[in-house]
């Protein structure tokens, strides 16, 4: 049952990442350059949505996997610095 909850927050992470990149690369760039503000709407969305999932997903690992108070708050920090979620995968998953 373990190894499925870390497949699952492995894969909510890897769609967290991609989608902020995708956010900070492509979808600012096109609202503030090329006045289309549409696609940090529908991109912001989906990344909100990623977002939390992720932290409920690092709060749910955090448990099950009994990671100290500072593991748990590095996974937290790297969800909001771009590359950061690739990083978690890595180092502690």
């Amino acid at each position: 049952m373990t190894t499925n909850l870390i497949r699952a927050f492995k894969y909510i992470s890897l769609l967290e990442g991609i989608s902020f990149l995708v956010l900070l690369g492509v979808a600012m760039p096109l609202k503030y350059y090329y006045d289309m503000p549409e696609a940090v709407s529908a991109v912001g969305m989906a990344h909100g949505v990623l977002f939390i999932l992720y932290l409920f997903g690092a709060f749910y690992m955090y448990d099950k996997l009994n990671w100290p108070l500072k593991t748990f708050g590095i996974v937290v920090f790297c969800s909001i610095v771009p590359f950061g979620p690739f990083y978690v995968d890595r180092k502690y998953l």
